[in-house]
Order: C-alpha cells, then structure tokens, then sequence
C-alpha cells in the first residue's frame, strides 16, 4: 500500500477529521502534516496538545501497519510519551516519524513536529504491538 492508498483509506476517520495526510514513506522514516484550522485550538487560540498526541500515534501506527500489513497483521498502539516545547497558533505542522526499534511483536518510533518555520514543537516516543488482524471493519 502507497500513499496514496493510506490517505484514501482514512476518510471519514479520526484521522481524516483532525486533518492529518501522509506525505512520504520510506520504510523506516514517515513524514506527514496537517493544516491547522480553528478546531484544532485550545479557547486560548493555541494548538491542543491532543493534536500533537493524535499526530504521533497516528503516524507511528500508520507506518507499522505499512510493515506488516500484507502479513495479516495489525498495529496496535501501547504507549506514548510526549513533550510539548513550544506553542503553534496557524500554519502546517509537520511530523516526521524515525522507526528505532523492530521486532515481530513490537515497533518503537520517534516523532518529532515542528512548525511550518522548522521550529520543533513536540517530541514523542511511541510504541506499538504488532498482533494478528482479527478485527474487521463495520
């Protein structure tokens, strides 16, 4: 499955809702962005640090399902760890995800967002289960 394929699949998802879309994947790096709108500010008019959480996993489990899918299985998220560095109002953010570790059970990634200037903004270790896909979809 290719880009392409991975953003048409997510429509009308979470993912879809909150504005993420993939840009490149290379097998171990995963970079994708969203726009930021209205909906993804705090009352305050910053960016909701469930964004940033949302995007990591998102990325993260979008880039380990890609590595296993065509094995019948599934990438299940198990822990994320975050921090916030600075605060976003508008623009693209960005993140690029880095696999660090992989095993046949278990995937761990990197994250990193920044703004549409570069500036880093959150930082996120994500990790996933990797299980046989016994679920399906409604």
């Amino acid at each position: 499955m290719g880009i392409e394929e991975l953003n048409k699949i997510c429509k009308n998802t979470f993912i879809d809702h909150i504005g993420i879309r993939f840009k490149q994947f290379d097998g171990t790096h995963m970079l994708a962005e969203i726009k930021i709108t209205d909906h993804h500010l705090q009352p305050d008019g910053v960016v909701h640090g469930g964004v940033y959480i949302s995007m990591a996993e998102t990325i993260a489990g979008a880039a380990s399902t890609l590595l296993v899918r065509d094995e019948g299985k599934i990438a299940l998220g198990v822990s994320v760890n975050s921090h916030h560095l600075a605060s976003v109002t508008e623009g693209v953010i960005t993140a690029e995800g880095q696999l660090i570790y992989k095993a046949t059970f278990k995937h761990v990634w990197d994250i990193r967002i920044s703004d549409d200037k570069g500036k880093l903004i959150s930082i996120s270790r994500v990790t996933n289960s990797i299980k046989q896909n016994n679920f399906t979809k409604k």
